[in-house]
């Protein structure tokens, strides 16, 4: 049996100096990982590149899914709401953001959602700071306003304090606006709890309002969200 020695030096020889010698039988070759290499190798850099394939189009989905529920989105005094997004006529990433979150969005006749992630200068909404709603909503038979965290889930500041506000029990001025504190701490009159988090939104949804029709998007009246102090 000759070795690996042998064969490349049998490979190494020019034409002139190359002895005959007998083909290696199969069971007479010796395993020779050099020479093996190059039959594994494309199939190698043939899986490299497919798994590169999809794991970048995943993760690029994935990214888009997160960072927008599709488009078609409306913005009115920092107040944003896609319409479009809870009908059959949302696009292929307002449905996938709807399938991964699991969540019933309301009909264009129940309502529509608005958020709001910076106060009325542009600066992002956060726990360390006290802000102040004040003004009016768009006419609905019923809005409620809550605090949540990035992906959309409800912040909790502790038992017994009042994380959620609605329509039907607020106090109100003389010509029917309002006006409400979002705080760590306590405050008199229409009071918001926050725990202590870092970036927050704003989460005001319309119930039974025009709002969420196409012809009813112009004109909308929203309440202004207010930077008060920081820190308190």
């Amino acid at each position: 049996m000759l070795s690996c020695a042998s064969i490349r030096a049998q490979t190494s020889l020019t034409p002139e100096s190359v002895i005959p010698v007998r083909p290696l039988t199969r069971a007479a070759r010796p395993p020779c990982p050099e020479v093996q290499q190059p039959l594994f190798r494309v199939p190698f850099l043939v899986a490299i590149a497919l798994i590169t394939a999809f794991g970048g189009a995943i993760l690029s989905a994935q990214s888009m899914l997160s960072a927008s529920v599709g488009f078609g989105a409306i913005e009115v005094g920092g107040w944003r709401a896609f319409p479009a997004a809870q009908t059959v006529d949302a696009d292929p990433y307002a449905k996938a953001h709807r399938a991964k979150a699991g969540r019933l969005l309301y009909g264009s006749a129940e309502g529509l959602q608005f958020t709001a992630l910076r106060d009325s200068k542009g600066l992002a909404l956060t726990g360390t700071c006290s802000y102040r709603l004040f003004g009016r909503t768009p006419v609905s038979r019923l809005w409620t306003l809550y605090a949540a965290d990035g992906a959309g889930v409800p912040l909790s500041a502790g038992p017994d304090l009042p994380v959620a506000k609605n329509s039907q029990r607020i106090l109100r001025q003389r010509d029917g606006s309002f006006e409400i504190s979002i705080s760590r701490t306590a405050k008199p009159g229409n009071w918001l709890a926050l725990p202590d988090t870092g970036a927050f939104q704003l989460v005001l949804t319309l119930l039974d309002t025009p709002a969420a029709a196409s012809t009813g998007l112009s004109g909308l009246e929203m309440p202004v969200v207010e930077q008060t102090g920081c820190g308190q």
